[in-house]
């Protein structure tokens, strides 16, 4: 991530530039004043029967409503399922009081609600058939016993390299799921898929990494009714090598499918090629409504606007249009973030406002999938002033992460972060933080700023 080096350059104080000394607290999400951008927005391209299927395929899904697991708000039949379980389980002759799945008793009675979700998973999964989710339940047991499932978080399984690039955990949705990301591309490179799955010890290896990883997410989950009982999984499809994964994508969802029901609150398809947005918007007919529901596909181009409407951006990876980084999670939950979008043929004004004489402002900003023009300026509120140009006006390309800035102001007054749109006709999704200390006690910061939209 490269790290913004400041020049300094000075004009005249713009009175355009000139700003209310009264300051407020949150986002301002009106539109002070327009006016009307000097490049014209270019003319949409007309739909073809491609695109038409594209965005029958690109949707976000709000009918699945997660479980709750208290068993009050289940029905009848459900409570009936649930109890039915319970007894098949306790006079079960291959079970101990000891059995246990995820951490949790499934007999101990003072578990007796974490072992309800645990249960209701396997029931849910098969449809609430007492005698499915009886025999699904004891073959993942058998498993467990067999693979080494309890023990395998400990395990050193070679795979640093892979760690925080193919498969990784990092940070919470918008509704406290721990979110998991999914990324393959790096198995393009035939010496690195020849180590990892050249043979059949090789996967077996793999498969006990993948698993290690999503275990490290279920141990975030409460598994208690009410909680927050499931993930979040991101799968990026971007370059992703299709034939070569095929074996090993079958045999990670057999063991999901089989082994960790109802574990995913909904699966986050980005990047999606248009080839797979045409198959799924002709298969989805076939799917059922809950499986539908849980599933959102976001084409080529979309990740960031789809990630941002589940997890916020200072839990989204920088490589997604977020503000995060693997280490922000070390010193505890990372600074709130705000959000902005500018709109094709637009620019922001990000001003932000309670300055001092003296004071050093720090700011990250990013935008997903940039391609916008950025700068930052000081504008004084002395009007004999002169504006500074802390970052000149630049092309900000596709593949850049956060932009960090800063300043130390001889003066009061504010900066203004600027990004133009005004040469696409794409909606843009972005996110900044900052910190601006008062010079009188270095532990207090400012929040005042103000967001302005030119069109």
């Amino acid at each position: 991530m490269a790290k913004n080096h400041l020049s300094l350059s000075q004009f005249p104080h713009s009175s355009s530039m000139d700003h209310s000394s009264s300051s407020t607290s949150s986002i301002t999400s009106t539109t002070p004043f327009l006016e009307t951008p000097k490049q014209p927005c270019p003319k949409p391209h007309k739909k073809t029967i491609v695109t038409t299927l594209m965005e029958a395929a690109n949707f976000t899904s709000s009918s699945f409503k997660e479980d709750t697991y208290f068993v009050s708000s289940l029905k009848s039949s459900e409570k009936k399922a649930l109890q039915e379980l319970k007894k098949k389980l306790s006079a079960s002759k291959e079970l101990n009081n000891n059995a246990s799945m995820w951490g949790v008793s499934l007999l101990n009675a003072n578990e007796a609600a974490s072992a309800d979700v645990v249960l209701l998973k396997f029931l849910r999964a098969r449809d609430f058939r007492v005698s499915d989710a009886y025999t699904m339940l004891m073959r993942c047991l058998t498993w467990r016993k067999e693979f080494g499932a309890e023990n395998i978080i400990d395990e050193e399984l070679g795979f640093k390299d892979l760690e925080d690039v193919v498969t990784y955990t990092h940070g919470y949705d918008r509704k406290g799921h721990p979110v998991c990301y999914n990324h393959y591309v790096v198995f393009k490179d035939k010496d690195l898929y020849e180590r990892i799955f050249g043979d059949g010890e090789k996967l077996k290896r793999f498969l006990r990494w993948r698993l290690q990883v999503l275990k490290r997410g279920i141990k975030l989950l409460h598994l208690n009714p009410g909680g927050v009982n499931s993930l979040i999984q991101v799968i990026d499809l971007k370059d992703m090598p299709r034939k070569e994964l095929r074996t090993v994508s079958n045999e990670i969802l057999t063991l999901f499918q089989d082994n960790y029901p109802e574990m995913v609150a909904h699966k986050i398809f980005i990047n999606v090629p248009w080839y797979f947005s045409m198959l799924y918007a002709i298969y989805c007919p076939f799917l059922t409504q809950r499986t539908k529901s849980k599933f959102v596909i976001s084409k080529e181009g979309n990740a960031t606007e789809t990630l941002y409407k589940f997890i916020r951006p200072e839990n989204i990876p920088v490589q997604y249009g977020g503000l995060s980084r693997p280490s922000d999670f070390q010193n505890g939950p990372p600074k709130p973030a705000s959000e902005f979008t500018v709109k094709g043929g637009e620019k922001v004004n990000i001003q932000i406002q309670g300055i001092e004489s003296g004071a050093t402002i720090k700011w990250e900003i990013v935008v997903g999938g940039w391609e916008v023009q950025y700068s930052a300026e000081f504008v004084p509120n002395a009007e004999s002033s002169y504006t500074i140009a802390v970052d000149k006006s630049r092309k900000v390309g596709a593949s850049e992460e956060v932009i960090e800035g800063s300043f130390t102001s001889k003066e009061g007054g504010i900066i203004v972060l600027t990004v133009d749109n005004s040469g696409s006709r794409k909606k843009k999704f972005g996110a900044y933080r900052y910190v601006v200390p008062k010079c009188n006690n270095s532990n207090t910061t400012s929040d005042n700023m103000q967001l302005i939209v030119y069109e």
